[in-house]
């Protein structure tokens, strides 16, 4: 199947779904689900795979074995690249991602001294300093509220040694194209620009 963007139906369902978050509301609207918001999302990722990878959409319920929120589903549809990259589409509209959203401690402690090293930190300052010259936010799930032990407090990167991951990420404005095969142009866009993060992180990290 071409993909030809979201319908207006697919927004509402999660509209419905924030207001409703039940086995009813999901058992009554399923076929929506299926058909407006999941079909779409994959015929995107089979066009997107030639140039990204294969890609996984995530399942839509929530694991809340340990969470004090039981909401039975997600309130998205989402989806990441094998080779890199996020996707997903929200009551909001359509947002992308890339990077590295957390690490664990042996790939942390290498992210830092490449942050901190001269050539590369420079290199990985120029990447960030082109991805927010673009309209797109450079952040982490997690930061440190001062720079981590054994490293320069005044160090010209002390923002990015803060950080526990680093991703770029863009909510795109809710816009008529969203609806049409433009949007795969939008994603494109993005998941391009956020190549040399994805490459600097590969390579020293």
């Amino acid at each position: 199947m071409t993909f030809r963007g979201w319908p207006a139906e697919a927004l509402e369902f999660y509209d419905g779904l924030e207001a409703d978050n039940s086995k009813t509301y999901w058992t009554a609207h399923k076929s929506i689900y299926e058909e407006q918001v999941r079909g779409p999302m994959s015929e995107l990722l089979a066009e997107l795979e030639p140039e990204f990878g294969p890609a996984k959409i995530f399942r839509p319920y929530r694991d809340v074995r340990f969470s004090a929120d039981k909401s039975p589903y997600k309130t998205s549809c989402a989806a990441s690249f094998e080779r890199g990259g996020y996707v997903q589409l929200t009551a909001e509209g359509l947002a992308a991602g890339a990077g590295a959203y957390m690490m664990d401690s042996p790939r942390l402690a290498r992210f830092r001294q490449a942050v901190a090293a001269d050539a590369s930190g420079r290199e990985l300052d120029a990447i960030v300093a082109d991805l927010v010259a673009r309209g797109w936010s450079v952040t982490s799930h997690q930061q440190l509220k001062t720079v981590p032990r054994g490293y320069d407090k005044e160090h010209p990167r002390a923002d990015l040694l803060r950080h526990k991951g680093l991703i770029a990420w863009h909510q795109f404005p809710l816009k008529p194209w969203l609806g049409t095969a433009k949007a795969r142009g939008h994603v494109e866009t993005f998941l391009r620009g956020c190549r040399p993060l994805q490459e600097w992180l590969a390579a020293h990290t």
